[in-house]
This record gives structure tokens, sequence and C-alpha cells, in this order.
């Protein structure tokens, strides 16, 4: 996990779960209409049909993306249970069984689970302590921050129900999708990945192992933080983001909302003096998508491929 390089365990853990879960952040009001703004309803949802029944048949998913792999599987009905990042239409009739950013071991103890899919990010502690000491069977999945990632997450969630024939076959789709996805490219222009929570105060600068170079990178364009810091997230300063110079400007929705819309983003330290805030060029994708890296995660290559392509028109 890329705190390791960085950020404190507490911080990290906190941005980990506002990337996954989202944050409540004022609506903008001003015009952003040349933002180029990518939602959930944009990216089309890749699932597989398999002969293969799974092991398990009650099944709380909370690992970020678990849900959302399940589904896609077909094995939506052993669900009982998601966190509030999993978005996917398919899943909405399973319950949620976090509150905001807070695993409640209670709800979940309640459904009976045959098995609880955590990972690293799973909190708060205290609350996978409840679930161990109530001997619930948790199985940690490893987090996925690269494309590369996916499928050992895939892999580690079919073992985890019982169903690997299923997870391989799914592994398969989403490789031949993101290849199919990448449908243009322009020559790698400069994207800046920007966390932003301006209720909370954060604002960052994605570096190497922020999760958003591996996509950068993917759709042929070069991450400037991921060259220029030293760290998966960095704190934003004028310097570093002038020095950079992108000519895009990668930002999650609600990141982009905390701090006012368009105008508030370009009044960030640093921002009007890029290209990509003299030009306004700005990719806005939705929190519970931009970093989930699991079967939403190739249609969103495709959808940034050809963000990147309208605003360097």
């Amino acid at each position: 996990m890329y705190a390791r390089k960085s950020l404190s365990i507490a911080l990290f853990t906190s941005i980990s779960l506002m990337i996954f879960t989202g944050c409540a952040s004022p609506k903008t009001t001003d015009n952003s209409s040349k933002v180029s703004i990518i939602t959930a309803s944009d990216i089309p949802e890749i699932s597989i049909s398999t002969q293969e029944l799974p092991i398990k048949k009650r099944v709380v998913a909370l690992a970020n993306g678990s849900a959302e792999i399940i589904s896609a599987m077909g094995f939506t009905s052993i669900l009982v249970g998601r966190d509030i990042a999993s978005t996917m239409p398919a899943l909405s009739s399973v319950a949620i069984v976090t509150s905001g950013h807070q695993v409640i071991p209670e709800k979940i103890i309640s459904l009976n689970p045959d098995v609880v899919l955590i990972d690293a990010s799973t909190g708060p502690s205290s609350a996978v302590t409840s679930l161990k000491s109530s001997a619930q069977t948790l199985v940690q999945i490893p987090e996925a921050w690269t494309l590369t990632d996916i499928a050992k997450k895939v892999t580690s969630v079919g073992e985890a129900i019982g169903a690997p024939k299923s997870a391989a076959a799914l592994n398969v789709a989403l490789s031949k999708a993101i290849v199919d996805a990448n449908i243009g490219r322009v020559p790698a222009p400069k994207i800046a990945f920007l966390y932003l929570r301006g209720t909370s105060s954060i604002f960052l600068m994605g570096g190497p192992g922020s999760g958003a170079d591996s996509l950068i990178s993917a759709i042929g364009a070069v991450d400037v933080g991921a060259q220029t810091l030293p760290h998966p997230f960095n704190s934003l300063t004028s310097e570093a983001l002038v020095k950079a110079n992108p000519d895009v400007i990668l930002v999650m929705t609600k990141g982009m909302e905390s701090v006012g819309g368009l105008k508030g983003l370009l009044a960030l330290p640093g921002v009007a003096q890029t290209s990509a805030g003299i030009n306004q060029r700005v990719i806005a994708v939705d929190d519970s998508l931009l970093l989930s890296f699991g079967p939403r995660t190739p249609g969103l290559v495709g959808a940034l491929a050809k963000a990147l392509l309208k605003e360097m028109k």
C-alpha cells in the first residue's frame, strides 16, 4: 500500500476512505461546462456468464471493488452486504453496511455472512477487531492501484467465494476490454492529478503510485506528478504545479465541487499559471469510479481517452 511511501498511516487511511466513498461537499454554482465530466452512468459494465456455482452463499463485500467484481461474475445474488463505494446499478438492492467511512459490525453480524471480504483500507480497526471477535470469517483482498493489479484482486475475490474459474474468465474479459478501450491517443500530453477536499482543507497532487498514474499512462499521456514528485500524494504547491505545467488537470467530481467548481479550481495556487489553467482543460471523474480498479475500469480507460482527445483539440 502506497501509504508507506509518504503520508502517515492515519492521514493516508483517511484519504483512502474518502477516495473510495466520497464525501459531502457543496455543489458548485459556476459554469463548468468546459469541464469534461465522466459519470458512473457513462461507463459500460462488463459481466460474464458462467456455469460455475460459488461455494459461499452469503457474502459481505467491504474490500474496494469486490462487490462489483462479484456482480460482474454473475453472482449478485450471493451478496448480502456491500461498502458504500460499490455503486453499480445491479447492486442497488444489496444492503450498505457502512455509515459514511465507518464499517458497522452489528449490521454485518446480523446478516449472518459466510465470509466478509476486507482490504487494507477497511476500517476503523476497532470494527475489524469486533468482527474477528464475533467469529466472522474475514478474507483480506489485495488492493489494486494499477491496471495490472486488477487481475490479482479479481483472482483473490474468486478464491474467497469459491469461484476460481469465473474469476479467470472475468480476467480474460477485462484484459481484452482494456486493450479495446484505448481507441485514440494524443501524443503524450501532460496530466496532473489533483486530489482535493476543500471542506477538509486537503489539497494534494498525485505522484508515483497514486493509482491515477496507471490510468494516465494507459491512455498514452504523461503523469507529470509521477515524473516530478517523490510520493504518491504530495502537498499541492504553486511552485510544483507551475514547474510541472500540465496540459490537462484530472480531478474527482466531488473534489472539484468542494473547491467551488471550475472557478474555484482555477483559483488554487499555481493552477491559473499552467497550460491546463490557461486553456481551462479539466477532466472530472466520478469519485467512486476513478480508482476503483475493477469491472468498470476498462470503460473508464476508454472514456478518459475520449475526454483527453476532446480537451486537446
